[in-house]
C-alpha cells in the first residue's frame, strides 16, 4: 500500500526525476519526467504534485493510487 506522505516527499525532493511517479506505479509518466528533467519543468510540477498529495484526504488518495 502506497503512502501519500512518502509520495509527497519523493515528489517534492526528487520530482524532477519522476521518482514519485515510479513509486505510484505510473512508469510511463516517470520516464517522461526523467527524459525532460533537464528542462526544470518536472521539478516545478513535482513540487506542486507533492503539495497536492499532502492536502488530499487519505480516502481519495487511496482510491486513486491504491
Amino acid at each position: 500500500m502506497k503512502s501519500k506522505v512518502v509520495a509527497a516527499i519523493l515528489a517534492i525532493f526528487l520530482g524532477g526525476l519522476g521518482i514519485h511517479r515510479f513509486y505510484l506505479g505510473h512508469i510511463g509518466m516517470g520516464i517522461l519526467y526523467f527524459i525532460f528533467s533537464w528542462t526544470g519543468i518536472p521539478s516545478i510540477v513535482g513540487i506542486i504534485e507533492g503539495i497536492l498529495y499532502l492536502i488530499q484526504d487519505e480516502a481519495s488518495f487511496n482510491a486513486k493510487y491504491n
